[in-house]
């Protein structure tokens, strides 16, 4: 039963991505998804309270490959370059994974920007993001150099500098190699802070 229950989530969700994927989220019907599913409507209400949970579900699961790459980088062997510049070398394929749900995710935040609630689940992810860009510039100044309001200013030009480049990438794949784009990017940054504060 377990295995059943299990199965017909995972049905639920890939009918959703794919619908979602192919017609938008707003044009995108519970009903819709589950003929895709091949299940009954109670079936869907069993697993998911609404199409909104759907999407947030499948927003985590994204985000969760996202967390690993970085994760891993940080948890590795430190190398020549800062972290943050370590950090870009998971933008390809940060890139191909949003190819396909970018449009989706966009989509999704203008439908949630006319509810207070959904939109403070829905940005949470680009939140928590910057906090940890924040905690990373701070650890890259043990001295305590920068004061707080530039350590702010730098984790949001990096953020910034990230969404612009995953956006671009998304865009325009082939326009650049974006781990390098990506790697320079920051390196031009880092050392534009650092002259800044010298």
């Amino acid at each position: 039963m377990q295995t059943r229950s299990i199965e017909t989530r995972a049905k639920i969700i890939q009918a959703a991505q794919d619908l979602f994927s192919q017609t938008g989220y707003e044009s995108a019907s519970v009903s819709e998804i589950c003929t895709r599913a091949g299940i009954s409507k109670g079936a869907f209400y069993h697993h998911f309270p609404s199409k909104q949970s759907v999407f947030l579900e499948l927003l985590t699961g994204w985000l969760k490959g996202i967390d690993l790459g970085l994760e891993a980088l940080r948890s590795s062997p430190p190398g020549p370059d800062q972290p943050l510049v370590r950090m870009a070398e998971i933008l390809p394929e940060v890139i191909r994974a949003a190819e396909g749900r970018l449009p989706i995710l966009l989509e999704f935040w203008v439908h949630s920007a006319r509810n207070k609630e959904l939109w403070d689940t829905a940005v949470a992810p680009y939140q928590r993001y910057r906090d940890y860009f924040r905690k990373i510039v701070s650890e890259m100044d043990p001295a305590g150099e920068l004061d707080p309001a530039r350590k702010e200013t730098a984790a949001l030009a990096v953020m910034s500098l990230s969404i612009g480049l995953l956006l671009q990438g998304v865009v325009d794949p082939k326009a650049a190699d974006w781990g390098t784009a990506g790697r320079e990017s920051i390196r031009m940054l880092l050392e534009g802070m650092t002259r800044r504060s010298s």
